[in-house]
């Protein structure tokens, strides 16, 4: 039995508006405020660098919990590659900077489904290893980095924020029970979106700076939003009806859904599918799009917000560009 003994949240203080992305992306501000469902959303300060939000969202977990550092005995990274340092472990840092020095630490990677990978990672590790008893999955995102708001083709990635998140999980804890996880990818999205300059194969320089390669781009829009109108609705469902099915629940036992920031018609297809109403979610329009942390976000506030009851079943679920989807079940309490 694995369980979730604490959350961390860390949101920087500065704000991008829905007006202020309608302006820069020359958009009517209905459409970003309504359509896109972005009222506004967190935008990194000076000291908001990917890791550290990672870090001071681990403290707020370790601050509304009884576990001290010096207990976790494997730290894992859950936030973005677009960190501090391009080459760097950044679980690494995180063990020194919250004192974690019984751990060991690594970083993993699936884009904005990393949360939910490495809840199952995690859960895998714990089970199959004595010495694994607490956990820390912690990270940062700020991706927002990378978008040009005057680029149309990365026009559905103007959500992206950003912000850090964090989750203690302990062996043997009898509440909030992390049951089984589902995830699927598909290759045929891995060079859809991506960000051309930099990489091995067109390294940094003037001319990728000033062609703005540096940048998140769409390679094939037409091909990647035909394939994802076939796929990523039924993927999203598939991943969530899996997970509860292999916990022993059906789509009518769901009493909260922990899911990304995503485009209100989007959204609301999700409940109006299983069956869910308004209250029984939180649509992160205030927040936009953290990528991996959306889940975390979205379960802290469910607990600040009263959304949550001894025995509900929550699931999370998560996409990321690659493409992958993910969905984890939590018995709440």
């Amino acid at each position: 039995m694995v369980g979730v003994v604490a959350t961390g949240i860390y949101i920087p203080e500065e704000r991008m508006t829905g007006e202020e992305i309608a302006n820069k992306s020359q958009l009517p501000v209905d459409v970003v405020t309504e359509k896109m469902g972005i009222k506004e959303k967190p935008i990194p300060g000076l000291e908001d660098h990917t890791a550290a939000m990672g870090i001071e969202a681990a403290r707020q977990a370790f601050n509304k919990c009884d576990v001290e550092p010096a207990e976790i005995d494997l730290i894992i990274y859950i936030g973005e590659e677009h960190k501090e340092y391009p080459l760097w472990t950044a679980g690494i840092k995180m063990q020194e900077a919250l004192g974690c020095h019984r751990a060991w630490a690594f970083d993993v990677a699936l884009r904005c489904g990393t949360t939910i990978m490495a809840l199952k990672v995690a859960k895998a590790l714990m089970t199959t290893d004595s010495n694994i008893k607490t956990v820390l999955l912690a990270g940062g995102y700020r991706n927002g980095d990378f978008i040009d708001y005057e680029n149309p083709r990365s026009r559905f990635m103007y959500n992206l924020s950003a912000g850090g998140g964090a989750l203690i999980l302990r062996e043997g804890y009898d509440r909030n029970q992390l049951l089984e996880t589902s995830i699927v990818t598909d290759g045929s999205f891995s060079e859809d979106v991506v960000v051309v300059g930099g990489g091995t194969k067109l390294p940094m320089s003037k001319e990728v700076l000033e062609s703005n390669k540096y940048q998140l781009d769409v390679l094939d829009p037409d091909g990647m939003k035909r394939r994802l109108e076939e796929k990523s609705m039924k993927n999203f469902l598939s991943v969530i009806r899996e997970a509860l099915s292999d916990s022993g629940f059906t789509e009518e036992d769901i009493d909260y859904l922990a899911i990304l920031h995503m485009k209100r018609s989007a959204h609301q297809y999700i409940l109006d599918e299983l069956g869910l109403h308004e209250d029984q979610t939180i649509y992160l329009d205030h927040y936009g799009h953290i990528g991996q942390i959306d889940q975390i976000l979205s379960l802290q506030l469910a607990q600040e917000q009263n959304k949550l009851n001894e025995g509900d079943v929550v699931v999370l679920v998560s996409a990321g560009i690659g493409y992958a989807w993910g969905a984890s079940v939590i018995r709440w309490g």
